[in-house]
């Protein structure tokens, strides 16, 4: 099964009460320019569903993952706002909660579109997941073809009517084509406590043969990549450690990689830099971590640079400027960054002098496996301007694809499926395109998040993300060679 993601995207985020069915028709007909803005507004939408009801109703499909379009309580109990986010996005399944503690609703595998005909869907079913039942109650049609009306008014699947009257409440429709027991399907109980939609992915099943070939069988490996790491030695005499800088999205786990490879050397989890989930970076200083070899061991030639996240907003995470100045060496360990204004030249932590072991030598976006289709114009926009200021630079740029366990099922259930997976290969040629950047550029990892032990596999490809690091920074130290510094023997 796949762990359903918790969705952060950006929402409308009014919630317009369900008793102002003519504010909401105003806010989504007759004033684009205030949609537009609110649609400018971040928010974190997260699924309501629990851990076993998601893993019952996952149950009721196949190897699928589950992408969040709507949730009544964030975008309101009304049919306009729930068709402007769901018309078109192909197989969906509405989750209906009520206060009896059911959990039930209707998948159909077909669009909504609003042609007010009744459409033949011999997919389509009902369901229904409480405490009390093993398994979910899975309802079809009986006639084996009518699915569901597609009005204009919500979700009508046969028997039951959500969001008909702009209100929290079902109704119930005579004279249909599935037959159930009230009593088992809602607990009679057809008041809501909530109503989400979300998309139903497939994901693609398994390839024959692996799309990257990599070893993930054995200590063999681990301690060969181990010591690959442990004996890297900078191509430029003046540089005794690699200077890796992390750059990505809020919450997309930039202080988990750390934390994870920190893990991997220290040979149990560890949690130094701050990870969590939150709307606003966790991370507001710029940090500079040392990862030793082993327990009280010398650190190793490598030093990964954190820092806040990016957010869209103009004068929120970190700024482009940020940015520059910490390629060029300018910010020190612990410098704390203020969201309003750019890094100050006067400020505790900058250096006006930096020398080359200063500066970074590999930028590595990290981007979360299970958002990359969810990144909005404007984010793509700043990584686009971010990567053209790289570029000038001459800093070689990698990517860091993270929660991968979390965006495919089969990779869920074997991380070895990861080489094997069409969505994992997927998602990395739509990172290579958005980002501009070499396939080869991008790297499927595993952060360390709810484990308490190591698994060989999760380090294997935390590993090989690193290894890749130090070879693109000797890239740079070449460039650098090639300028006139002194290589090292």
């Amino acid at each position: 099964m796949v762990a359903l993601r918790d969705l952060d995207f950006v929402v409308d985020y009014v919630v317009i009460e369900a008793q102002q069915p003519t504010a909401l028709k105003e806010l989504y007909f007759h004033d684009h320019q205030l949609q537009t803005f609110l649609e400018d507004v971040m928010s974190v939408v997260k699924s309501s569903l629990s851990v076993e009801q998601e893993r019952k109703l996952l149950s009721l499909f196949g190897h699928v993952r589950l992408h969040l379009l709507y949730k009544a309580s964030v975008h309101g109990y009304m049919s306009l706002a729930f068709h402007s986010r769901c018309d078109g996005q192909g197989p969906t399944v509405l989750v209906a909660y009520n206060r009896a503690g059911f959990v039930f609703g209707g998948y159909i595998s077909k669009d909504y579109a609003q042609t007010g005909q009744a459409i033949n869907d011999d997919k389509a079913f009902l369901y229904s997941i409480t405490d009390q039942r093993e398994k979910p109650l899975r309802v079809s049609s009986t006639d084996g073809q009518y699915g569901f009306t597609d009005g204009a008014y919500g979700l009508n699947v046969g028997a039951l009517w959500f969001l008909n009257n702009n209100t929290a409440t079902v109704q119930v429709v005579a004279g249909n084509c599935y037959a159930f027991e009230g009593e088992e399907m809602h607990g009679n109980d057809l008041q809501l406590t909530e109503c989400e939609v979300y998309r139903v992915e497939g994901c693609e099943g398994i390839l024959e043969t692996p799309w990257r070939k990599i070893d993930l069988e054995g200590y063999g490996t681990k301690d060969r990549l181990m010591d690959y790491i442990k004996n890297y030695k900078p191509e430029v005499k003046s540089v005794v450690q690699a200077r890796v800088l992390l750059v990505g999205p809020v919450g997309a786990g930039k202080s988990s990689f750390f934390n994870s490879i920190n893990s991997v050397f220290k040979g149990h989890v560890t949690g130094q830099a701050n990870t969590g989930s939150a709307g606003t970076s966790l991370t507001t200083q710029f940090r500079t971590y040392n990862i030793k070899a082993e327990q009280g061991g010398k650190a190793l030639p490598l030093v990964l640079c954190d820092t806040m996240g990016l957010e869209e907003g103009p004068s929120a995470g970190l700024d482009i400027d940020d940015i520059t100045s910490i390629l060029k060496g300018h910010v020190q360990d612990r410098y704390q960054f203020n969201p309003s204004m750019s890094v100050q030249t006067d400020g505790v932590g900058f250096c006006k002098s930096p020398s080359l072991k200063d500066m970074i030598h590999c930028v590595v976006y990290v981007l979360d496996a299970c958002k990359v289709t969810l990144l909005s114009a404007k984010m793509v926009d700043k990584l686009a301007a971010i990567r053209k200021g790289i570029n000038k630079m001459g800093i070689p740029q990698l990517v860091l694809l993270t929660k991968v366990d979390e965006a495919c099922p089969l990779v869920r259930e074997d991380l070895t499926n990861i080489y094997l997976s069409h969505y994992i290969e997927r998602m990395t040629r739509e990172v290579s395109v958005c980002l501009g950047v070499s396939q080869s550029c991008v790297l499927p990892v595993k952060n360390y998040s709810r484990e308490f032990e190591l698994d060989i596999h999760t380090d294997i490809l935390l590993l090989t993300a690193v290894v890749q690091m130090l070879r693109y920074t000797d890239d740079y130290f070449d460039d650098i060679y090639q300028a006139g510094d002194q290589k090292s023997e």
